[in-house]
């Protein structure tokens, strides 16, 4: 798959535009544009920076008269001082006894996570967990809680993330009175989509996570088919209605995210180790059909 390129000169600065190749032409909607500005970096050295728009948004948007925040919302009152049950037909990934469902993604070795009264968390450089099972389409259940003490702002208080088929990320972020980039706050699909609303509780309380994803299907030429789904629960609010991701959401700079990349029919879950200690617990999955 290639893209074309075409440049030009604005201000100054080189400007490089990308057509969008063939394996996203089919989809009317949402209209993404990308572009590479040369830019200086920290160094002082020129440097390729990408940049990316959703429907003329920024990607990772922080001027609020561009990309208003949610609405907060507190969320009703639940039992989350103690973790439920799974279905019967779930696939119980911890309940709080042990990682042996776990392993470190970095190099398939015992991860370095550790569990402490119940709950699974991530040490000093322990790096992003995986499964050791693989799924595609699914309904992931999972509670978590960031910490109860307060530090840093924006991106950097209680950051983690929930990663299906190891690909794409439903954002966790301590989003109680925090404010940073709505596509980057707590529920976002990461880069894509930004939660209907605020759902989050204060930090050190438990919060739930109930997600309905339908995994993206791939031509054998690598086109995507079939985008994926997400509908996702908050705390018993609905937070992402059935949307559908308009491509994949790794970082690739500021203001830009990753495209698709054809992939196979099933990966691992990933949880995200972003240096805080995010508690996780009560973690089940149940298979679903394509």
């Amino acid at each position: 798959m290639f893209n074309r390129i075409t440049s030009g000169v604005i201000s100054g600065m080189v400007l490089m535009s990308v057509v969008p190749n063939a394996a996203v032409a089919d989809f009317d909607k949402p209209v993404i544009k990308t572009w590479i500005v040369q830019e200086k970096n920290d160094k002082g050295e020129m440097e390729d920076v990408k940049y990316m728009t959703i429907d003329g948004v920024l990607v990772h948007e922080e001027d609020p008269a561009k990309q208003p925040p949610p609405r907060v919302v507190t969320p009703g009152i639940a039992s989350t001082r103690k973790p439920g049950g799974a279905p019967a037909d779930a696939v119980v990934l911890f309940d709080g006894q042990d990682l042996e469902n776990w392993i470190s993604d970095k190099d398939n070795a015992p991860t370095k996570w550790v569990v402490k009264d119940g709950t699974m968390m991530p040490t000093k450089d322990s790096g992003m967990i995986r499964t050791k099972q693989e799924f595609g389409s699914c309904q992931l259940h999972l509670e978590f809680a960031c910490p109860k003490i307060v530090e840093g702002d924006g991106q950097g208080r209680g950051n983690s993330g929930v990663f299906l088929m190891g690909e794409y990320e439903v954002q966790i972020l301590d989003s109680y009175d925090n404010a940073t980039y709505p596509d980057g706050q707590c529920a976002a699909l990461y880069g894509r989509a930004v939660p209907l609303v605020n759902a989050c509780r204060k930090p050190g309380e438990w919060q739930i996570y109930d997600i309905i994803f339908h995994r993206p299907l791939f031509h054998a030429n690598g086109q995507v088919t079939k985008r994926a789904t997400f509908t996702v629960i908050q705390n018993g609010v609905l937070v992402q209605d059935h949307v559908e991701l308009s491509g994949g959401n790794g970082w690739l700079g500021h203001h830009a995210v990753t495209d698709y990349v054809p992939h196979g029919d099933k990966g691992p879950l990933k949880l995200q180790d972003h240096g805080n200690p995010v508690l996780f617990r009560n973690v089940w999955i149940r298979e679903l059909p394509d």
